[in-house]
């Protein structure tokens, strides 16, 4: 749906299942009920999650076929993707391997070209279109520099060709696409300076030699080629992790000439660390609920100088509890935006409402999508059903949006 000249609605990874079948099928069962509550009036976007196995099989014509004309009957369409899980995503162990394949490898490059070409054939004219992507890779599988410099040589290979696909959409269509990097905590891209090292270093200059000689184009027109079709996706969790304000994140990336591509609304737990030993006990026992085995939660921890620490996920964390001098935490766990408290934690729900705010004077992105994909391993109590979950969630933001 579109608030305030945004186009705005939620990851469909939200919905568990692997295959076009069981993707389809959960947009058949939600979507109509989604849009009736909150867009009955005007066409509704779908922010669409696609595995490989799903993108293979809707790639067919056949599938595309029948999609396209479901998309028209519901007044629906796609804006944006989720590119960045490749693989399973719900009911199995994720951690680390949603990296997997990353960028240094021809699957991964392949399967994003795959659902470029699914999204040229489903956005709507006059519409830019965007897909999120991995940052890259999960930056422990490098042991040293030199193997870290090679996943950056090969990872920009991939990307630059990935681009040469979409400067080929472009002409043939008229359609922008983007890719949309986004950064997370460890990843070889986790904050702003590495995104911004890593255009000025790697991807400029790499990508601007690439397509001077691959298709015979100008420095300048290359180095703009790449900055239209390689944008920043800013998780607004993944930033408040990493204690960088949205307005510092927005002015750097434009004065870099970095696009933003896609907002992803979410928030983080954040709380602060009591000095008793007894109560920090306390704490433990509220934490541990959310040490669940399916994805990475990692923390990051503040002193009272502004030192950070990194811990790579909540339960080596919480081996360090009752020993560290820290000051606050911020805990990588995708909670529900309409939620600022939760007892003893809280969320970083403050850094949502500051994005919102600056989009009302700064036309950064129109693409905004809300992406909490944790309903089903929230601690019991937090977790209600998902179709209400969306329909909160997608209010939330919009009344805020509004009154931003």
């Amino acid at each position: 749906m579109q608030i305030e000249g945004k186009h705005l609605s939620y990851c469909t990874n939200i919905h568990p299942g692997e295959s076009w079948k069981e993707t389809f099928e959960n947009l058949k069962k939600y979507i109509p009920t989604i849009k009736s509550s909150l867009s009955p009036d005007q066409d509704f976007g779908i922010g669409l999650r696609l595995s490989n196995e799903a993108s293979l099989e809707l790639h067919k014509p056949e599938n595309l076929k029948i999609f396209k004309t479901w998309l028209k009957e519901q007044n629906a369409y796609v804006f944006t993707m989720n590119g960045f899980p490749y693989g399973g995503f719900h009911g199995q162990i994720v951690k680390d391997n949603v990296h997997s394949p990353d960028w240094t490898t021809k699957e991964r490059r392949d399967y994003t070209i795959r659902l470029f070409e699914i999204l040229a054939e489903v956005l709507p004219d006059k519409i830019e279109g965007g897909i999120s992507t991995s940052p890259l890779s999960y930056r422990f599988w490098f042991k040293s520099q030199s193997e870290l410099e090679r996943a950056l040589t090969k990872s920009t290979t991939h990307l630059i060709q990935v681009v040469i696909k979409l400067i080929e959409i472009k002409q043939k269509t008229g359609k922008v696409l983007h890719l949309d990097i986004e950064p997370e905590p460890d990843g070889i891209l986790e904050n702003t300076a590495e995104v911004l090292a890593y255009f000025k270093d790697w991807l400029i200059p790499m990508g601007t030699r690439d397509l001077m000689d691959s298709l015979a184009m100008s420095q300048e027109d290359a180095e703009k080629a790449i900055k239209e079709h390689i944008r920043l996706c800013y998780d607004v969790c993944h930033f408040a992790l990493v204690y960088e304000k949205p307005e510092d994140v927005f002015h750097a990336m434009e004065t870099a000439g970095i696009k933003i591509g896609k907002i992803q609304v979410s928030a983080a737990l954040k709380l602060n660390l009591p000095k008793s030993t007894d109560k920090r006990k306390e704490i433990r026992e509220t934490l541990i609920p959310f040490a669940e085995s399916t994805y990475l939660h990692q923390v990051i921890g503040r002193d009272s100088s502004g030192q950070l620490e990194s811990y790579r996920d909540l339960d080596q964390a919480l081996e360090q509890l009752e020993k560290t001098d820290q000051e606050e935490w911020r805990i990588h766990f995708h909670v529900p935006v309409f939620m600022s408290d939760y007892g003893q934690v809280s969320s970083t729900q403050s850094d949502i409402l500051e994005v919102l705010e600056y989009l009302k004077s700064k036309n950064i992105t129109d693409h905004l999508e809300v992406e909490t994909y944790t309903w089903d391993v929230l601690p019991e109590g937090m977790n209600i059903d998902i179709q209400s979950s969306i329909i909160r969630e997608l209010s939330w933001v919009s009344e805020n949006m509004k009154e931003a």
